[in-house]
């Protein structure tokens, strides 16, 4: 044993007069009317708290850090928490005070993770419902017993609340996220309600997109004539921190804005639901639906309509075709890529003639007009040969209207027909079940029976080498009726389209956009339109 060294007498503790810095700490989890009271109760209960302490015990108010309509499951976005775990770290804090561990945190990690940070620097934190103080010995421990509880209600308040979501979607009930959704609002009994003004906007951008004009192209204008974007919606003011005051004033269109706008069905009337999930209530981590963890649906007309659901799908073949062009379209003009070379098969693009003078124009010529040792014989084509062919074939098109419909719903009634195919689909798939029944059977007979195991090998083989014939069989009926299901389509939309062509006396682009699926260049200056129904007219340009 080393005896201690010999020291002089301790100096007498002298009586401190620094006052203990004291803040709390106060949460409400949604921006309900209910809550909004709690929270500003909070505020006030603990701002007068704290100040009618400062004579009696000593206490220094410094302030309520506050989370509004934020989950205590993670500290991640809880701004109030984390500028309050700054400061007390930085020495400015000496004690917390707070109205239960459900409030400071919903999650056991996060709960002691930060209450022995805070030990570290001697802060104190005060749970006032369950009269906790966590420099106390056994502080920590029943802390432990608390958070864990906090953490089980929150996930039975989870479940619970996804059991009611899931119910109202398969009710086929819509929701939306009204404060960052264009064109909708609340209504009464939760219907969504259109806002005209916002749906101006969004029949806008359609009309634009169909029009030849691309998403990128379609943002730069709303930007530059200040229209508002969805993060932009007026009702975000009520109830909005400083920093969301700031994002919302530097929110700008972009392309990928205008393309979600573009995408979604719900502008048509129209919902898919459960679109996501979550699969961790803690981390709030939400994954994409294929349907085969939990069940998606599809609610019709489940409310008004901002555009026609001709218009809509539409919209959806020219993103698919445009996609396709992998990046190669232009967005230029309506004409962009649907004006074809009869020589090459190459898109004509556009070029300007006379660009400095009063001569100046716009021709459409192949791109591989002089490309290769054979130059094309295809001739050039102005901007207004194209306008005017397209007007004088669409006043032939609507003369003939009534035979074009007659002819076409002949076509949807008999050649796109699909029952036939649905007939021989389920037969195929009821072959299906069976044969992988047989394997069944096969399988756990072996496994009771003792068997030749070649022979054993050579029948499981068989079986399965029929059930894949069938599966491709099957994958060939069903490539093949959706090529019906989507011609038929196009030719709904188109008749839809046309049937709202009543006069043609000018050029509407977007008119061409919506019935022409290309035009074709031949000799001797000709120009073959084909319209998405299939149907063809030609046009022979006067020199």
């Amino acid at each position: 044993m080393i005896p201690p060294r010999a020291r002089a007498l301790p100096g007498m503790p002298t009586l401190s007069a620094c006052p203990k810095r004291v803040a709390a700490y106060a949460r409400v989890s949604t921006n309900s009317e209910e809550q909004l009271t709690s929270y500003e109760a909070q505020v006030k209960h603990y701002t007068e708290y704290i100040e009618c302490r400062e004579h009696t015990d000593n206490w220094q108010f410094v302030s309520v850090y506050t989370d509004r309509g934020i989950t205590g499951t993670s500290t991640a976005k809880r701004e109030g928490f984390n500028r309050m775990m700054q400061d007390a770290l930085a020495g400015k804090i000496d004690l917390i005070i707070t109205k239960s561990v459900s409030r400071f945190a919903r999650n056991t990690v996060d709960t002691l993770t930060a209450i022995r940070k805070l030990k570290e620097h001697g802060v104190e934190v005060y749970f006032e419902e369950q009269n906790i103080y966590t420099l106390d010995g056994k502080g920590e421990l029943l802390l432990t017993i608390m958070s864990s509880i906090a953490q089980e209600e929150s996930r039975n308040i989870s479940e619970n609340v996804t059991w009611g979501i899931r119910k109202r979607f398969a009710d086929g009930k819509v929701s939306m996220p009204y404060k960052r959704f264009m064109g909708y609002r609340r209504g009464e009994n939760g219907v969504p309600e259109i806002v005209e003004a916002e749906a101006q906007i969004v029949r806008g951008i359609f009309r634009r997109f169909l029009e030849g004009a691309t998403s990128t192209m379609i943002a730069k204008e709303l930007n530059e004539a200040d229209v508002p974007c969805p993060a932009c919606k007026s009702r975000l003011c009520e109830g909005e921190s400083e920093a969301e005051k700031v994002d919302r004033k530097k929110a700008r269109w972009s392309a990928s804005t205008v393309e979600s706008i573009l995408n979604n069905e719900k502008y048509k009337g129209d919902a898919i639901l459960q679109k996501t999930y979550c699969t961790d209530y803690i981390q709030k981590t939400f994954v994409e639906n294929d349907g085969s963890e939990i069940p998606k649906y599809y609610a019709q007309n489940s409310h008004p309509a901002i555009v026609s659901a001709e218009v809509f799908d539409l919209t959806q073949m020219e993103l698919e075709w445009r996609r396709s062009l992998k990046g190669s379209y232009s967005g230029k003009s309506c004409f962009a890529s649907r004006i074809v070379c009869g020589d090459c098969g190459a898109f004509y693009g556009s070029k300007v003639w006379h660009s400095t003078d009063e001569y100046r124009r716009t021709i459409w010529r192949c791109n591989n007009k002089y490309e290769g040792d054979k130059k094309c014989s295809t001739p050039h084509v102005t901007q207004d040969e194209l306008e005017k062919a397209f007007v004088s074939v669409m006043q032939k098109v609507i003369t003939e209207k009534d035979a074009i419909f007659s002819v076409c719903r002949e076509v949807l009634d008999e050649v796109l027909d699909t029952s036939e195919l649905d007939r021989v689909a389920t037969r195929l798939q009821d072959q299906g079940l069976g044969m992988a029944e047989r394997v069944r059977r096969l399988v756990e007979e072996n496994a009771r029976v003792r068997r030749d195991q070649q022979a054993y090998q050579r029948e499981y083989e068989a079986l399965v080498a029929e059930h894949e014939k069938l599966s491709q069989q099957i994958q060939a009926i069903e490539e093949k009726k959706k090529d019906k299901v989507d011609r038929r389509r196009r030719i709904e939309v188109f008749l839809h389209l046309l049937k709202e062509q009543e006069e043609c006396m000018r050029f509407e682009p977007y008119a061409f956009v919506a019935l022409v699926d290309k035009v074709i260049v031949g000799q001797p200056r000709t120009l073959e339109f084909i319209f998405r129904n299939g149907r063809k007219y030609e046009y022979t340009m006067v020199d």
